[in-house]
């Protein structure tokens, strides 16, 4: 604006002006939101996705010290052994697909080093003829192991193995869908189309936005400025949300905002033995709960948070809708004719779709009335009079004036019903086991005094 202003001449101004014209009119053309919205939202989705295939063991462990048993060295060698493996596995992928990770382990030396792999098993690893990434290895060498497990008892029945190796392969599937998230990346060619595509529109608003003079009398340019402020904010607001989807395409880098990759490989080791060895068999002697002897048992709340309880409770969307006593009486459905109450014309009529084809000179008009007066014959016929004494008169009920009720001699004869076999045998009740009385702890005392009085307290006060 200020070298159009003091540096262009007039027919350069005017030329200026058609060039500012021009440009912001066809910048439209350019779809920035609709591109950069696509391909952020893509990003986004993918890191969380990358995320939510990390691998964590906290289910494993879980099963494996459920299912692999014994208190001794041997038992404790299984389960240990088998976590390593599973942290073993997690340490191969993310050494191959974290930068942060292959630079605290750039070689196998240093996974066996940090005790994550004993030489020998180092050994069997190398001389394993595959060209391929072979991160795998240590979930066979898991499965090869709880197969022995269950030979040996330590693992006690098929369904524990079997819940064992499910878990195994949900862990598994995480470690090979972020090998696949690395190898498969977003397309280089997308994030340039979107790039090119932000710096070329604001580009052609670097000239577009311009402003004229107001003397020329150009719609929507009333106004003169030095400095285009929404321009800018715009310009700032797009390039951030660039900015932003460029950081997130790869969290497995060493960024502020890139995943803790090596304090998950701390924290899932450091976890997983404890679970399967120090917690294994650990429990706290089992004692009456604080509401045992409580009506209802409810959770105190502080003074900040009292309030709550004086707000009701979610019961439904349709709890509080009300209805006329009369539209609450329940109606008799014998006397409906049809289905939901409808006559059979009127239900096929609804049906079919409607048109001009539908009425009742059309061709599909004729041809419903035909067919419902075809079965109306039909219908009359079936009840007609078959006893010869008499005729029925009109509107009479179906039944002969010998007392005798009309039939149809078409009509086979009911079978007579089959001859009822012999009683069944009562099964005589054999001795039942006693179940086997366990003594239970005594009371912990009164219930809390922010709980409703306990059970059988009311009954004993008004007795």
């Amino acid at each position: 604006s200020l070298s159009r202003s003091f540096v262009l001449t007039e027919g350069q101004k005017r030329y200026f002006e058609k060039l500012v014209i021009y440009c912001d009119q066809y910048a439209s053309l350019i779809p920035v939101s609709f591109v950069l919205g696509f391909y952020v939202t893509l990003v986004v989705n993918r890191w969380w996705s990358q995320y939510l295939c990390m691998p964590l063991p906290d289910a494993l462990m879980c099963v494996v010290a459920g299912t692999v048993h014994g208190r001794d060295d041997r038992g404790r060698l299984y389960r240990r052994t088998l976590m390593r493996y599973a942290g073993l596995s997690a340490v191969l992928i993310l050494r191959s697909v974290s930068t942060a990770v292959f630079k605290r382990f750039p070689t196998i030396d240093h996974v066996v080093e940090a005790g994550f792999m004993t030489r020998e098993e180092r050994k069997k690893f190398e001389n394993l003829n595959s060209s391929y990434n072979k991160y795998w290895v240590p979930c066979v060498w898991f499965s090869n192991l709880a197969a022995q497990a269950r030979r040996e008892g330590r693992i006690r029945d098929n369904s524990a193995l079997k819940l064992l190796l499910e878990e195994l392969n949900v862990f598994r599937g995480k470690c090979g869908m972020l090998f696949h998230y690395d190898w498969i990346s977003v397309p280089l060619v997308y994030t340039q189309v979107v790039t090119i595509a932000l710096y070329s529109y604001f580009l052609a608003c670097l000239i577009g936005r311009q402003f004229l003079d107001p003397a020329q009398g150009y719609k929507d340019h009333d106004l003169d400025l030095c400095v285009p402020i929404f321009t800018l904010l715009q310009f700032f607001f797009y390039a951030g949300w660039l900015k932003v989807a460029e950081q997130l395409i790869n969290p497995f880098g060493e960024d502020d905002d890139d995943f803790e990759t090596n304090f998950l490989i701390d924290r899932n080791f450091q976890v997983s033995m404890l679970a399967v060895d120090e917690m294994y068999d650990d429990l706290a002697v089992l004692e009456k709960d604080l509401y045992w002897d409580a009506a209802e048992a409810r959770a105190p709340y502080t003074a900040a948070t009292v309030f709550q309880l004086r707000q009701p409770s979610f019961q439904g969307s349709t709890f509080d809708i009300t209805l006329a006593k009369e539209d609450m009486q329940f109606q008799r459905l014998d006397g409906l004719d049809g289905p939901m109450g409808e006559a059979p014309g009127d239900f096929l009529q609804r049906l079919l779709p409607a048109g001009a084809g539908m009425a009742a000179g059309g061709p599909l008009g004729r041809r419903l009335s035909f067919l419902l007066r075809k079965n109306s014959w039909v219908s009359e016929a079936s009840t007609g009079a078959s006893c010869s004494c008499a005729v029925v008169p009109e509107g009479a009920a179906p039944e002969c004036s010998c007392g005798d009720p009309l039939l149809d001699p078409g009509l086979p004869e009911p079978e007579p019903p089959p001859p009822a076999g012999p009683e069944p045998v009562a099964l005589i009740p054999g001795p039942v086991e006693p179940f086997s009385i366990v003594t239970m702890p005594g009371s912990r005392g009164p219930a809390p005094p922010w709980l409703p009085s306990p059970i059988g307290e009311e009954e004993e006060n008004l007795a």
